[in-house]
């Protein structure tokens, strides 16, 4: 349970872009700015769950999850 609370202030995160990018998604024309926005919280996604996948890592060794990286 503590994983949990550690860590949510990273599923909060993911879950705004997730809401931004079914926003995004749900426009029926995409500008340019749209489809650049569109590829960064796609990005931004792909590395939030990394870093969870890191943290989780850590975690099941013994290691501290605080030692988990944004990879870029």
């Amino acid at each position: 349970m503590q994983n949990l609370v550690e860590d949510q202030p990273v599923f909060n995160y993911i879950q705004r872009l997730v809401e931004e990018e079914h926003r995004l998604h749900e426009k029926r024309a995409h500008s340019k700015a749209d489809r650049k926005r569109l590829s960064q919280v796609q990005i931004a996604l792909d590395q939030c769950w990394d870093f969870l996948r890191q943290r989780r890592a850590l975690r099941e060794v013994g290691f501290d999850p605080d030692d988990a990286e944004i990879r870029r």
